[in-house]
């Protein structure tokens, strides 16, 4: 083989795509330090990735939450939720609305906590702010104001606090 030659390798690894181009040699020696170093990082990293689909989600929380025609809605007769973890189902409810298109963002303001729970304003801006700190609610600037999105440590936190306090009530 001349020495002119060129080889092309295109690599496609889960998300990531790689090519190399030049001498068999080089090429040869990039495509194994690649496969060595990047396949069982990617495997790794993916073993501690969270991310809830709109699947694991429904799964989680199909015992609390509905999609309605006036929009998603808390749905437990539950006595022992705290304020914070209501805001959290909402915010849930929002989410889950948003990824299955039934809703037009995952998001909501304080009024429409208000109207979906029936809690004080003041209430829940003093719960949003607790939970924005601890990073289980995401606040989001919009043309209307404040939004609030639960993050993915808060739906983690959420089905952890529920599944200690409540036992799933039959839908009515």
């Amino acid at each position: 083989m001349s020495s002119d030659h060129q080889l092309s390798v295109s690599v496609s690894y889960g998300d990531a795509k790689v090519e190399f181009s030049g001498p068999p040699d080089v090429v040869m020696r990039s495509l194994h330090e690649f496969v060595s170093k990047v396949v069982p990082n990617m495997d790794l990293a993916r073993t501690i990735t969270v991310n809830f689909s709109l699947n694991d989600l429904v799964q989680m929380f199909k015992d609390y939450v509905r999609i309605t025609p006036e929009g998603p809605r808390v749905w437990t007769q539950a006595k022992n939720l705290s304020d914070r973890d209501v805001i959290l189902l909402q915010l849930t409810a929002a989410k889950i609305a948003g990824l299955s298109g039934k809703a037009p963002s995952d998001s909501m303001g304080v009024a429409d906590i208000e109207a979906a729970t029936g809690l004080y304003p003041k209430t829940i801006s003093s719960r949003l702010s607790e939970l924005t700190k601890s990073a289980q609610v995401e606040r989001l600037e919009s043309q209307e104001g404040g939004k609030y999105r639960i993050s993915t440590v808060g739906v983690d936190r959420l089905g952890q606090q529920l599944a200690k306090k409540l036992r799933p009530q039959p839908s009515a």
